[in-house]
């Protein structure tokens, strides 16, 4: 605004005459953007090893000895998170032999991995899992419901599966992979709902890759088991327990991390069939 006056001395007031403001130019933004993602996708593409057990080409973020310091480190607090080890040496006993064996007897023994087994106390959370460089743990809510050793061998294969398919150094590389390219949109955008709606689809690209890691240890561990001498069949089984204790309150698969209980036992079954073409022998411990 400017102050004019009218011949008779009163004021008035005129608007200034202002120039719009240029318009800033994207490309430099989007070229820099266009550098992040190349160098995301140059990263990622570079950090690929072969495994021998599962035959595959995977794309890794960490060396062995990172996985099992990761490991180590996460150890305590996991183990407080479940009220620490359960004081019962004759059931520490039982998930040792059995896991040592499930180890020592098939293809996940010919890899450089030390495992460790951990019976937690949680009485609530019925679980299993395990952490990248080999170690394996399950709660005394789920072995309380298992009803046969061989189940018991189906658990911990499963979880002896994660760690020889490197599961936790694959998410870590592409979860570095979708934050990279999160950050381009930002960059790319200017906008923080853009970054956003790109993060989402990210998390929900990473639960896919998720559920796949469910199903190849789903495969892993009937092999290993099957190589240790239980019956594979007792997995379908752990997945009746695991869908009872969930009281049907799973989330639609396509947003949980875990896939249904049906393609649970569908792999299984076909990993089965591709362990024994013939049919599953007798003498096999159930």
């Amino acid at each position: 605004m400017r102050t004019l006056y009218a011949d008779d001395g009163r004021a008035y007031y005129r608007p200034m005459r202002t120039s719009p403001a240029p318009r800033s130019n994207p490309w430099p933004r989007i070229l820099f953007a266009l550098a992040m993602v190349a160098f995301a996708f140059f990263s990622y593409q570079c950090s690929t090893e072969y495994n021998p057990v599962t035959g595959e080409e995977q794309h890794i973020a960490l060396t062995p000895h990172q996985e099992i310091a990761l490991g180590l480190q996460a150890l305590p607090e996991m183990m407080a998170q479940h009220g620490g080890e359960l004081r019962d040496p004759r059931l520490q006993a039982l998930v040792d032999a059995v896991g040592r064996k499930v180890v020592a007897a098939s293809d996940a023994g010919k890899t450089d991995w030390q495992f460790d087994f951990h019976l937690l106390a949680d009485p609530r959370t019925v679980n299993a899992f395990a952490l990248p460089g080999g170690q394996v743990f399950i709660t005394y809510a789920l072995l309380s419901k298992l009803e046969t050793e061989g189940q018991l061998a189906g658990v911990l294969g499963h979880e002896v599966g994660h760690v020889v398919a490197r599961h936790g150094a694959q998410r870590i590389a592409k979860q570095q992979l979708t934050e990279g390219l999160t950050g381009a949109v930002l960059v790319a955008s200017g906008s923080a709902d853009s970054a956003r709606m790109a993060q989402m689809v990210g998390q929900m690209v990473n639960m896919s890759y998720g559920r796949e890691d469910e199903l190849q240890s789903d495969a892993l561990g009937v092999r290993f088991m099957s190589q240790a001498g239980y019956d594979p069949r007792a997995m379908i089984g752990v997945q009746l327990i695991l869908a009872d204790s969930s009281g049907g309150e799973a989330p639609p698969e396509f947003f949980s991390t875990h896939p249904s209980t049906g393609n649970r036992v569908k792999t299984i079954e076909e990993a089965i069939r591709a362990v024994f073409p013939g049919g599953v022998p007798e003498g096999l411990t159930p």
